[in-house]
């Protein structure tokens, strides 16, 4: 066997040699770098397990690499050329757009299930410039379009292999060149899922139908999809087709943070004991914080982590209260969160201008002020590459004690939002962040029920997955308080861009 530079464990090396023969057999040879004609009527699916830090993205990282040496073309969903029959194809994919940008921000071309089963249908002449980017077609002459935008097309498609990316360089919209949205049909050929805890048994099947060689990367440990019984789709697999990675892959320091994840596992370890291990593991090292309050000024950025909807609710009033922000309208620099675009199909060009900038269900943005209209909300979309954007509207503040959230700007239709300030661990789940507050009363709470989920206690799935979402500082929250902001809420953190796309649905044709 001939590994890749990188050092594996025995495990990793373990699952790459059962990867790649599974790979073999669908006639790709990762060890040689040849390919061949896929083959019909051979399905196959494979698992790689482990918990946090155990190397699972690395492994899929590294495979990702030996697949694109052996020719394998790694497609997005954005745009597939012309099919070939002796084409290999790879997708990456994740259940949501955080977890696919958390892939991406390591450097894996990730995009979201979705975006697979659904495909863009592109404006005929625009597809003549996604032909060319993607070496498919020569360099188009396209009226309107001048050689120096093409240019700045093709300098971008170069770095970012994105045609919606390279075609906004030229300056275009993503209604300009995409007409519509259509239900994949043809199958297509090698699928990594990661995040695959997350994944429903309706996905899954999806999954299956269109990828004949399917290689899922999940976590054991975390929560299982809402009514699943606390099942994973990989559950149910044999045995021989699951492959369990158990080393810890830490950093050169030993991860803290990792230390608390895996002590969860130990059964006879309860809350109370777990409790003292965190404040054990504060007096050592700054990577983790015993906070006797919650942080308002890091909630602003990233949400504290609940288990209780009405623990959400309270917090977000308290942050809003600590920063005196007015009952009736919000402040520049408040988090809020996408809950979904509420236009009717004949706004589709206007749905497809929101997508493609990444203001999708779950989008993580902040409130830059009031729009130029009513109704609308100067926005700052985190993560996106041209993150500002001006849109209709309905923000939902969600109050204690009562059904009806407050809503401070509606328009008639357009993006829905909640606050973000707080969210359930179960939501954040497939996202990370670098400083993470965990609301441990929650958790308490949920011990104290003594609910179970698949066979472990619930509070102890519950805070793994809420421990594992710090990048690199846990704060482990053990009081009901909120500690005043020492600085007023902004916007001056964000990073300055003057490009702002204007998304008004009674201008869609």
């Amino acid at each position: 066997m001939t590994l890749p530079a990188l050092q594996f464990s025995d495990d990793q090396a373990e699952a790459w040699d059962h990867v790649a023969e599974v790979l073999r057999g669908a006639g790709i040879d990762i060890l040689d770098g040849s390919t061949s004609p896929a083959s019909t009527g051979k399905s196959s699916v494979l698992a790689v397990i482990g918990k946090a830090g155990s190397g699972k993205t690395m492994l899929l990282a590294e495979l990702t690499k030996a697949l694109a040496a052996a020719g394998v073309d790694t497609i997005s969903g954005d745009y597939e050329g012309r099919r070939r029959k002796d084409r290999r194809t790879l997708a990456i994919l994740a259940p949501t757009n955080k977890a696919a940008s958390v892939l991406r921000g390591r450097g894996v071309p990730a995009t979201t299930i979705h975006r697979i089963l659904y495909t863009p249908v592109y404006d005929p002449e625009y597809e003549k410039i996604a032909e060319w980017l993607s070496g498919n077609g020569e360099r188009p002459e396209i009226e309107g379009l001048t050689d120096t935008a093409l240019d700045r097309a093709k300098a971008f498609y170069d770095q970012v292999k994105s045609i919606p990316g390279a075609l906004a360089a030229a300056g275009l919209r993503g209604s300009d060149f995409i007409l519509g949205w259509k239900r994949r049909e043809d199958p297509l050929d090698i699928g990594f899922i990661d995040e695959s805890s997350m994944l429903d048994e309706r996905q899954f099947e999806d999954l299956r139908e269109i990828f004949p060689t399917l290689i899922l990367f999940g976590d054991p440990a975390q929560l299982a999809p809402v009514g699943q019984s606390g099942e994973m789709v990989f559950d149910r697999l044999s045995e021989g087709r699951k492959l369990t990675l158990s080393r810890i892959h830490r950093q050169e320091t030993d991860s803290p943070i990792l230390d608390l994840a895996h002590a969860l596992a130990d059964p006879t370890l309860e809350f109370e004991g777990f409790e003292r291990m965190v404040a054990d593991a504060a007096r050592r090292d700054d990577r983790v914080q015993w906070s006797e309050r919650v942080d308002a000024g890091l909630m602003a950025r990233s949400p504290v982590l609940v288990w209780r909807n009405q623990t959400r609710v309270r917090l977000i009033q308290a942050f809003r209260s600590a920063y005196g922000a007015p009952a009736d309208e919000l402040l520049p620099g408040e988090p809020l969160i996408c809950d979904g675009i509420e236009l009717p199909l004949k706004h589709r060009k206007k749905r497809i201008d929101l997508e493609a900038r990444g203001l999708i269900k779950g989008a993580q943005v902040i409130y830059l002020g009031a729009g130029k209209k009513p109704g609308f909300s100067r926005l700052h979309v985190v993560g996106s590459e041209d993150p500002l954007v001006s849109a209709a509207s309905i923000i939902k503040i969600e109050q204690p004690d009562t059904e009806e959230p407050f809503i401070p700007y509606a328009a008639r239709m357009g993006a829905a939002f909640l606050h973000g300030a707080a969210v359930t661990i179960h939501k954040a789940q497939g996202s990370q962040w670098e400083d993470v507050q965990v609301f441990a009363p929650d958790l308490f709470v949920a011990a104290r029920m003594g609910r179970m989920e698949a066979g472990l206690p619930l509070w102890k799935r519950l805070a793994y997955v809420a421990i594992t979402r710090a990048e690199k500082r846990l704060h482990w929250v053990v009081r009901n308080r909120l500690a005043r902001p020492t600085a007023p809420l902004g916007t001056a953190d964000l990073p300055k861009t003057t490009s702002v796309l204007s998304l008004d649905p009674a201008e869609a044709g």
